[in-house]
């Protein structure tokens, strides 16, 4: 019997990162999860590591403990995010040590991770999902929130990087998606995000064998919704 797949969640919140775990749980995969404290206990089918994303040479660490207690993860979800706010009439009064930090957390970190997830699918088998997923939001799509400088610098950032890879890696049948969940006018779902939703559609693109548009706007009860970018 093929051993079980594993899926790699970093940044297990309460919301999203629960419902993604109980969502590939379903589905007989093991579940490693990250968080600052961790302090749920681990059993033979979920570890629960600590991590501090803001510092990206932990990530490493945390693929290692993964692939020695679980086995190589076929399916990494990056799910951690931060925003310090700024004086939206003074953005560049933000102090450079929060901007660090938050950049670390919502694109550093993601680079070493999504560098990690391919090392790790390149030793899989063709049958594995191989499927990289980082939660994204509206702010890569030429829209500003003023007190929000930095959130919107992350992930304007990582969408770039997510849209190159799954261009890149294609060929090879490695997936990179950037979620984005919407309401059904294609506004940003903001504090109506659902984390069943996002567990039910990232089970659907990680299950699926072909890359998918790499920005995976989607609405609950619907799945994946094309809006304009602008």
């Amino acid at each position: 019997m093929p051993p079980s797949p594993v899926v790699l969640i970093l940044g297990a919140g309460p919301n999203i990162g629960q419902h993604v775990a109980q969502a590939f749980a379903a589905k007989g995969y093991k579940v490693a999860l990250t968080s600052r404290s961790a302090k749920k206990q681990s059993s033979e089918d979920e570890v629960n590591i600590s991590c501090d994303l803001s510092d990206p040479k932990s990530v490493v660490n945390v693929f290692d403990k993964v692939k020695e207690l679980l086995g190589l993860p076929s399916v990494v979800v990056y799910n951690a995010g931060a925003a310090t706010s700024n004086d939206p009439k003074d953005p560049f009064s933000l102090p450079y040590a929060d901007f660090a930090m938050d950049l670390n957390i919502n694109t550093s970190s993601v680079f070493v991770a999504a560098q990690q997830a391919v090392l790790a699918f390149k030793q899989l088998p063709d049958s594995a999902s191989k499927t990289f997923i980082y939660t994204g939001n509206k702010l890569n799509n030429a829209i500003t929130i003023a007190p929000m400088l930095n959130l919107g610098v992350g992930k304007s950032a990582t969408a770039h990087m997510i849209q190159s890879a799954a261009a890149a890696y294609a060929e090879r049948g490695f997936k990179f998606y950037y979620a984005d969940e919407r309401k059904a006018d294609g506004s940003p779902a903001y504090s109506s995000i659902d984390g069943e939703a996002h567990g039910k559609h990232y089970l659907q693109l990680a299950e699926g064998k072909e890359q998918e548009p790499w920005q995976q706007t989607f609405v609950k009860g619907m799945g994946y919704k094309k809006f304009p970018t602008v």
